[in-house]
């Protein structure tokens, strides 16, 4: 027993990764590509990949919504956890880093169950719910402008079923959410959204200190 979370060293997440992630060619081939781009701390880690995947396997989940798309990983990851009839409504604003992510979609065969919206995100999800789609998603990810964090929970969260999940990404903020000179807009953003989640009754909610800290919420009602 321990009573805190292992530091997680290079060699020791090399380690996890080589057997507790079963990462496909296709999410692979994508993992390195992205990490040769300047921006390439966007991306989430393989581990994390997979644990969303499975996640959304467990919940037989078919109807997703992805709020910050960057060069496709996580959407691939979990479009391919999805049975044949699965869908995602993937949401980003960056056609190159999209180009990115639908030529390796269409490589793992899953392009068809990706709508690709490149469009503000917030805009979306609210066409979402005018069109009738509240409560009949199953599982959302967010990873995206953080000062609109709270705006993506909320809608997120209209737009799933009871007993949906939501996965919000960099809740730990580089450890930033602790440190009090930093009053940035992102940093007030996320220490604000989850101090907001820690008491919100409408969710039962786990923070996993995965990549960058990842709190996963089941909507309860």
């Amino acid at each position: 027993m321990s009573a805190s979370a292992i530091q997680l060293t290079a060699p020791l997440q090399a380690y996890l990764q080589s057997v507790a992630v079963r990462e496909p060619d296709v999410l692979a081939r994508l993992h390195a590509e992205t990490q040769r781009m300047p921006r390439s701390i966007m991306q989430i880690t393989p581990e994390q990949g997979a644990l969303m995947a499975l996640l959304v396997e467990l919940i037989g989940a078919r109807r997703c919504i992805e709020v910050g798309v960057y060069t496709g990983y996580s959407t691939l990851a979990v479009a391919l956890a999805l049975p044949p009839d699965g869908r995602v409504v993937a949401c980003d604003i960056n056609p190159e880093w999209t180009a990115i992510a639908e030529r390796y979609w269409r490589d793992g065969g899953v392009r068809d169950k990706i709508e690709l919206r490149l469009a503000l995100a917030p805009a979306t999800l609210d066409d979402l719910i005018t069109a009738g789609a509240a409560g009949r998603f199953d599982f959302a990810f967010v990873d995206a402008n953080k000062e609109d964090y709270d705006q993506y929970y909320e809608r997120c969260l209209a737009l799933l079923r009871v007993g949906g999940l939501l996965a919000i990404d960099n809740v730990l903020w580089f450890g930033n959410v602790i440190d009090p000179t930093k009053t940035d807009p992102d940093t007030l953003a996320i220490r604000t959204l989850n101090a907001k989640l820690h008491a919100d009754a409408r969710v039962s909610i786990a923070m996993v200190p995965i990549g960058d800290g990842l709190t996963l919420a089941r909507k309860r009602a």
